[in-house]
């Protein structure tokens, strides 16, 4: 089995990464005004610094910063693109038997994206990069963007300031290129398209992004603040994956650009449930990523089937590891399952991670970071007894 020498590698993460107590004792002063934004800023550095020579102790050739300034995995960027501006809400996103913080991200005026403080984030992690490892960032979707600025709360405000929505696509679409072309320039090879918007897609309680058809009747309570953009699945597929395509159309051709799907991940819960077989022929047959980073460790992401869409020679990193539970995995099940999923695509196409990362918001899962280290070993153990390498 040959060994990959770009991402994704044999043994892959998502991207985030539990925050050390001294990083979240930290954030906690900043917001209460007890110490300078340069104080926070140098805290992050040096949970970052520390985060990274962990990875690389792990063996892993990808390295992030974990999120570590960020407080929500998609919200930060959101908020850094111009024309968008931080809001609160009576409500916030619904998961299993729980509620996150009530933030949006709302329009303030027309988006552009040039300038966005995640590239001076990125710069720092650059500084880590050599010869064994690739520096990552990861980003929220635009399909995502496009789905916060449809959220009842906001709906109005983004109708009002582009009452035409093929111009809100284009703006989308056109600060994407602007962000991807800068983060470009000061050196990042590897971005990745974080996107829930499949995952809530195939579920139906989520009326507004999915199959419409039939009301699932389960008495959980994580889709009751949603609004109708499309009563269709096929329409609402084929608008997404035409803004994200049109968002990566100038990127440069060495850039690996990926995607990854989930059902929800925070504080160990989850939003919807669903297999990828009503939307495969869109994200996996049209999306112009080179890999997708797939939920597969619980039955909710349904079974392999769907990858028997993903065309041309496009890899798959299989989710197959919990980054959710404390509880560690059987090598020998999950080493099975990767089996099962060659069926549908050659095993030398796949890959293997966590389904998610250990923190989408700062809270983080209900792990140690003891476990989470431990899953990560897993991870690369895995792949050098299935590929041979990581």
């Amino acid at each position: 089995m040959k060994t990959l020498s770009k991402p994704p590698f044999r043994a892959d993460v998502v991207g985030s990464y539990l925050r050390p107590d001294y990083l979240i004792e930290a954030r906690a002063k900043f917001a209460r005004g007890e110490i300078s934004h340069e104080a926070l800023t140098e805290t992050e550095n040096q949970a970052i610094t520390d985060l990274v020579h962990k990875q690389k102790a792990a063996g892993l050739k990808v390295i992030t910063d974990g999120e570590f300034r960020r407080s929500w995995w998609h919200l930060d960027f959101m908020w850094g693109l111009n024309g968008v501006e931080k809001a609160s809400l009576k409500e916030g996103y619904k998961f299993q038997g729980i509620e996150s913080r009530p933030e949006t991200a709302r329009l303030s005026g027309k988006i552009s994206g040039e300038n966005h403080p995640f590239i001076e984030h990125f710069r720092f992690l650059m500084q880590f990069a050599d010869d064994q490892v690739v520096p990552r960032i990861t980003i929220p979707a635009p399909a995502q963007f496009f789905k916060e600025l449809y959220r009842p709360e906001n709906k109005t405000i983004t109708e009002a300031i582009y009452p035409n929505q093929a111009d809100l696509l284009s703006d989308i679409a056109k600060a994407y290129q602007t962000f991807i072309a800068q983060i470009y320039a000061i050196g990042c090879r590897n971005l990745q398209l974080d996107d829930c918007t499949w995952g809530m897609m195939v579920d139906s309680r989520y009326n507004n992004a999915g199959v419409a058809d039939q009301k699932n009747n389960c008495g959980c309570d994580c889709a009751d603040n949603n609004t109708v953009i499309s009563q269709s699945v096929d329409d609402l597929a084929e608008m997404f994956v035409q803004l994200n395509n049109t968002a990566m159309l100038n990127a440069a051709e060495d850039l690996i650009l990926t995607t990854h799907v989930c059902r929800g991940n925070y504080r160990s819960t989850w939003a919807a449930s669903g297999g990828y077989a009503p939307i495969a022929s869109y994200l996996f047959g049209r999306e112009h990523v080179s890999a997708y980073y797939l939920e597969f460790d619980t039955e909710r992401a349904g079974d392999f089937s769907p990858l028997a869409a993903v065309s041309g020679e496009k890899q798959v990193v299989l989710g197959l590891i919990s980054s959710k539970v404390s509880e560690l995995e059987d090598k020998q099940a999950v080493i099975e399952r990767i089996k099962e999923a060659s069926q549908y695509l050659p095993l030398d196409r796949l890959c293997l991670s966590t389904q998610c990362g250990f923190a989408s918001t700062e809270e983080g899962n209900e792990l140690t970071e003891a476990q989470q280290w431990a899953k990560i070993a897993l991870v690369t153990e895995v792949a050098k007894e299935v590929w041979g390498s990581v």
